[in-house]
């Protein structure tokens, strides 16, 4: 219990650190921790399926690249930058219905067919944004404007800032009340929360549709960031990115992502800015490659889901990992 105090009142201290950040640090710095809690958020979205629910995503960047677009098109097509706002309600409304789609078509099969339709959603979303130039500029993306008092870097980082601390409120709440532990229970025996009367599929579809909007609402933040969208939120590689951040932080955890989005972020800088040292940093996402093996190898749980391990003396050990599978929770059903 002790322990557990001592990391709430860490996390107190760093978010008051963050806080006070921007009266002593650089525009350049509050940019990257912008990208970093943005990133977070989407991170810890992925983790809600892949940590919580056991389910293995490869079309993630679907619900991102719906959020970013729709701030994106409501703002340009109209030329009213106050629309970004229902640009992000109307975002989150097609995230939700698409992702009752997606599971009611999708959840019924095994996990590897799960994965594979959802990368054919995404990749079908791709290609419309790609080919549709008239409403999404197509591969060259659009540019659009949003209300002045945005565009201050500072008021920006605090929005970002707030995002992260409420969007994981939120997601804590949701893993730790009755409806997270079921998710807990169909990750680890499908077919045993299934015979205690559980309907499994709703479950996953709930979970689908909260992560699904929550990544929406990641895509809306990025876009307002950005100001600028095209279709690269909607490959394969912003997928990747959440999947690399949720299993580098530590899946199952929450605050693995938001610490796997800050380690994927200040080593593709510091990886880029060696560049000028010698020109094999050019190539920095193969070296990212070596530095993610390694962090597998000696943080197998994750960087948060070994450090808890070790924190707590493996009494929480029991936490199972869907990437992991260890053993089960005595916590869940």
């Amino acid at each position: 219990m002790q322990k557990i105090g001592n990391a709430r009142i860490g996390l107190a201290i760093l978010l008051a650190v963050l806080a006070l950040l921007p009266l002593v640090s650089s525009r350049t710095l509050l940019a990257t921790l912008i990208q970093i809690f943005i990133v977070a958020v989407y991170a810890m979205s992925y983790d809600l399926l892949l940590g919580y629910t056991g389910i293995v995503s490869f079309g993630h960047a679907l619900f991102f690249g719906t959020g970013a677009y729709a701030v994106a098109i409501l703002s340009a097509k109209t030329d009213r930058p106050e629309l970004i706002f229902a640009g992000v309600l109307v975002g989150v409304v097609i995230a939700a219905a698409v992702s009752v789609v997606i599971g009611m078509l999708s959840l019924r099969v095994r996990a590897v067919y799960f994965s594979m339709i959802t990368l054919a959603f995404a990749e079908l979303f791709f290609i419309i944004a790609e080919k549709w130039n008239g409403v999404t500029g197509g591969n060259d993306g659009m540019s659009f404007s949003i209300p002045e008092w945005m565009r201050d870097r500072t008021v920006l980082y605090y929005t970002a800032l707030v995002f992260l601390v409420v969007m994981y409120l939120f997601l804590r709440r949701v893993a730790d009340s009755p409806l997270g532990r079921t998710l807990q229970a169909i990750r680890e025996n499908e077919n045993r929360a299934a015979s205690l009367g559980y309907d499994v599929l709703r479950f996953k579809v709930v979970s689908i549709v909260i992560s699904g909007v929550v990544a929406s609402l990641a895509g809306a933040m990025f876009g307002i960031f950005q100001r600028f969208v095209n279709t690269s939120v909607l490959s394969l590689d912003k997928t990747v990115e959440a999947l690399l951040a949720t299993i580098i932080g530590g899946t199952g955890t929450l605050i693995g992502p938001v610490v796997g989005a800050g380690v994927i972020r200040f080593a593709q800088d510091a990886l880029s800015d060696l560049a000028t040292v010698h020109p094999i940093f050019e190539r920095w996402l193969i070296l990212f490659g070596i530095v993610y093996i390694v962090i597998v190898m000696f943080f197998p749980k994750g960087i948060v889901g070994t450090l808890r391990d070790k924190w707590t003396g493996g009494r929480k050990g029991g936490v199972r990992h869907a990437a992991d599978g260890s053993e089960r929770n005595p916590d869940v059903l």
